[in-house]
């Protein structure tokens, strides 16, 4: 059997939304590929602190994460890369002029820096934990690495800031926007590269807008049937959904395990 490369989202793909852990199925599926000799990694948006702890409970030790742009191989992460920073300057001068509260995340963890309490104020505090760090003489300019921007801003607002598309983001709550990188198919090709694999041998698996970017023609895209329609409308082959054991069927299917 020619060896895969596999690379699975977490949230709504290997979690099931409603516990947030793991269905026990696609864990059990996870171990069989690489008891076969595949390759195996998460792909994720979430950062690598966030997605560390997940991966460290499900056994797994490669990973894509922050959005494509940090890259964990074997255990030991072996780059991860900021936003562009002018991309992050042109994003905070622009929430500046418009009056929202803005949350800069400088390094991995789940601490941010605020200059002023805006954000708190017009979006309220973030559904995860986040340790907010308030320096009112913040200049946003002499920060070396911003690897996430947090803007205040409710869904109606986004028409009159258009400015936003400049960098890819993700609504996180009905208050602020999370721009991040939106790169998940670029770090599967770095990871391919760093593993001498091949294009044509790469699988992936997703169900959210943010898996779109990784399903590519060059290799097998999956999607899960409690996904998306426009990622199902992209895929090759559409599989049961996560909490229906669509990870394993799917493997089955293709004669992976």
């Amino acid at each position: 059997m020619p060896r895969k490369y596999f690379f699975f989202d977490i949230d709504g793909t290997l979690t099931d939304d409603a516990t947030h852990k793991i269905v026990s199925s696609a864990e059990r599926t996870l171990h069989a590929l690489e008891a076969n000799g595949h390759f195996v990694s998460i792909a994720t948006g979430r950062a690598h602190y966030k997605a560390q702890g997940f991966a460290d409970s499900i056994g797994i030790r490669n990973m894509v994460c922050n959005g494509g742009e940090c890259l964990v191989l074997d255990g030991k992460v072996i780059e991860n890369r900021p936003l562009d920073h002018e991309t992050a300057m042109f994003l905070v001068h622009h929430a500046e002029k418009a009056g929202l509260g803005y949350l800069l995340m400088t390094d991995d963890s789940d601490r941010v820096l605020m200059k002023d309490t805006r954000f708190l104020e017009q979006a309220g505090r973030r559904t995860e934990l986040t340790t907010y760090v308030l320096d009112p003489d913040l200049v946003p300019e002499k920060i070396p690495q911003i690897f996430k921007v947090y803007i205040a801003m409710t869904k109606e607002q986004e028409p009159d800031n258009p400015w936003i598309q400049k960098q890819g983001h993700l609504r996180m709550g009905p208050g602020y926007l999370n721009f991040q990188h939106d790169a998940k198919k670029d770090g599967i090709l770095r990871m391919l590269k760093a593993v001498d694999g091949n294009e044509s041998d790469v699988v992936v698996f997703g169900d959210a807008v943010n898996d779109l970017v990784m399903f590519d023609p060059r290799w097998t895209s999956i999607a899960m049937g409690n996904g998306m329609q426009e990622l199902k409308d992209k895929a090759d082959y559409v599989t049961a959904a996560n909490i229906d054991d669509g990870i394993e069927k799917a493997c089955r299917r293709f004669g992976w395990i």
